[in-house]
């Protein structure tokens, strides 16, 4: 249309993490001060104009203004390493929506499944950069994906709080915190937040050694233990702990939490509780870490569009944020490496990975 502004969209996907906001906000920003607008995408065909002057607050505002789904027509992954593909006329009325609009691009904000969607997107001619996203921590071609620290400081804080309450019960407290398939949340808080016993996917554990941890800690006159468990966690032979999705989406964990405090107490004989973290990981509003992360992945995702390098996303390799194709991010987990320096530092700590 003669004489409207170039515009870009900006649409968040999967689950919702603290830092969403601060990502459309940097976004809209840096647009308004080239000369451009923003539209978000409510959904494939809801938008809503974003204005420059209400960015204020949404730096520190969890959630997202433009909501998420990970789930529906869009969803491109329905379980652990299985991908599906969107039908090519779902794929052909997305890019004939964004070609109606006059887009320059497409900015579009998720995990591993959102960014296989903005894949395939991109495939089939829509102008899309990718920003990640996910508590979890586990997209690889990222040293860290934004809400990963405030879902740790949100971890970190409940094992501080729980230390004092085990501490004077001389209790054993078990918190399960999120994390799927990668211990990232698992090991960083555990370590960060003094935990005794860290249960984490990559190391299958055994039941007998976890409890042969607690009754060391009894024996050096340590009459409480702090056990942190990854959701996706399970002992060597054992089975993943939580329940179908359904059909359009993936697994729902939990429950590893729950029965590591039974199969302790029954064991011991140790009075032990647990504490399930679950959704409070998500909410609320992003550490100062994950704003400043955000607001560079903002910005970088707007100059992408700017150079017309589409198919790529943002990522943090430390000091610098840069570009790498989507492709590099996506399919794969990144997960704690067993022999690397997390786990090292553990062990020197004589932090037990019921190993």
């Amino acid at each position: 249309m003669a004489g409207q502004r170039p515009r870009i969209g900006i649409l968040t996907g999967g689950g919702d993490c603290p830092g969403l906001n601060a990502v459309i906000r940097a976004v809209v920003k840096a647009s308004f001060m080239r000369g451009w607008d923003a539209v978000g995408f409510l959904n494939p065909a809801q938008t809503m104009e974003l204005d420059y002057k209400a960015m204020g607050y949404l730096l520190v505002q969890g959630g997202t203004i433009l909501g998420t789904s990970n789930r529906g027509r869009f969803a491109a992954k329905t379980g652990a390493g299985e991908v599906h593909r969107i039908p090519d006329e779902i794929l052909r009325e997305a890019k004939a929506n964004v070609d109606g609009m006059g887009l320059l691009g497409l900015v579009c904000v998720g995990g591993d499944g959102s960014l296989t969607i903005a894949q395939q997107l991109f495939e089939a001619g829509v102008p899309v950069v990718g920003v990640p996203k996910t508590i979890d921590n586990d997209l690889e071609a990222t040293v860290m994906t934004f809400g990963f620290d405030s879902a740790v400081c949100c971890a970190t804080d409940a094992l501080d709080r729980l230390h004092t309450t085990a501490e004077s019960h001389s209790r054993v407290m078990v918190l399960e915190v999120m994390g799927r398939h990668a211990g990232w949340i698992a090991i960083s808080a555990g370590i960060s937040g003094g935990g005794d016993v860290i249960l984490i996917p990559e190391i299958p554990f055994s039941w007998e050694k976890v409890c042969e941890a607690v009754a060391r800690r009894e024996k050096a006159g340590k009459r409480f233990t702090l056990v942190v468990a990854a959701e996706g966690a399970k002992p060597a032979g054992g089975s993943l702990v939580g329940r179908s999705g359904g059909a359009d989406r993936e697994m729902r964990l939990g429950g590893i939490g729950a029965l590591a405090a039974a199969e302790i107490e029954k064991r011991i004989g140790k009075e032990t509780r647990v504490c399930v973290l679950g959704h409070l990981q998500r909410g609320g509003g992003p550490t100062s870490f994950d704003r400043l992360l955000c607001t560079r992945f903002g910005t970088r995702a707007v100059q992408l569009i700017a150079d017309k390098q589409f198919g790529r996303m943002v990522a943090l390799k430390p000091p610098d944020t840069v570009s790498v194709p989507i492709t590099e991010a996506i399919g794969r987990l990144k997960r704690v490496t067993v022999d690397g320096e997390l786990v090292g530092t553990a062990r020197a700590l004589g932090i037990s990975f019921g190993d």
